[in-house]
């Protein structure tokens, strides 16, 4: 009962239907792109050969340093720019921002996309989103002669000379997920802050909301409204009216059971009890 009249008291309409509707129609293309962008850089397009190549020119470490680790028995994990983690992370998390983005449409026009809903999902949203920016810019830090303390180059140089000419086209698709991926952080935070506005009750909610809560309060429940008064519970007879004590007053008129006349006025459940023969045979003697 406490957690409905919780709900109860959580608004259930959106504020601003017109601005969720517009925010609906600018995620689209931004959660294809990312699922395109992500989707034609699985498994490794080009992820290695802008390690290797920012490598040749000391801007990070380089990739045969796994080959070197294994082969002393010392396993190491890839920098997160260039491990294999961080694409298929992108990959899933672009196909499952376009799978919520179909239930959002369909939940929005079926009218049960509530705002705690939204706050539910576009929390989940963001979080991913952020682990997704943060492993796209995080550090190389593994070669201590070339460390790379910030986003790798391809996020912080303009491709364009030194890149190398068949890296060009590679580094601006890297770029363009890279922007795409902020621009949806940034859109499910707008979209909380939104879920937050609709979330906090107005004075025109907190007022109908009392209104009905008073009308519950004053109205008694409609079965006592309507039940009959039990006869005797007020008096010096205590015992309530049952269906069989009226059933037995409709018949008797004084509460008593019924008599048979037809046979010498025996009640009903001498028969019952003795049998028409045991009745029979008293009778004749």
């Amino acid at each position: 009962m406490g957690i409905l009249s919780l709900l109860d008291a959580v608004p259930r309409k959106w504020r601003t239907p017109k601005l969720l509707l517009a925010m609906f129609i600018i995620e689209i293309p931004f959660c294809i792109a990312a699922l395109a962008l992500f989707g034609i850089s699985q498994p490794d397009l080009y992820r290695t050969q802008f390690w290797q190549f920012g490598s040749d020119m000391g801007w990070n470490s380089n990739p045969n340093q796994l080959i070197y680790a294994y082969a002393n028995y010392k396993p190491i994990n890839a920098p997160l720019p260039w491990s294999q983690f961080t694409t298929n992370f992108n990959v899933v998390i672009a196909v499952l921002a376009v799978f919520i983005l179909l239930c959002k449409a369909i939940m929005y026009i079926t009218g049960v996309f509530h705002p705690l809903v939204s706050m539910f999902a576009h929390s989940g949203l963001l979080a991913i989103w952020a682990v997704a920016i943060h492993n796209q810019a995080g550090p190389d830090m593994s070669d201590p002669t070339h460390p790379q303390p910030g986003a790798p180059w391809y996020i912080t140089k303009p491709c364009k000379a030194p890149v190398r000419p068949g890296l060009i086209g590679y580094c601006k698709q890297a770029k363009a997920a890279f922007a795409v991926t902020i621009i949806l952080t940034t859109l499910y935070f707008v979209y909380i802050v939104v879920t937050l506005i609709t979330l906090y009750p107005d004075r025109s909610f907190r007022a109908a909301r009392s209104t009905k809560l008073s009308d519950n309060e004053s109205q008694a429940p409609w079965e006592m409204m309507l039940a009959p008064q039990t006869p005797g519970t007020t008096g010096g007879l205590k015992s309530p009216t049952t269906p069989r004590t009226m059933a037995f007053n409709t018949l008797s008129g004084h509460g008593k059971p019924p008599v048979r006349q037809g046979n010498k006025g025996i009640p009903l459940r001498h028969h019952i009890a003795m049998g028409e023969e045991t009745y029979a045979g008293s009778s004749r003697r």
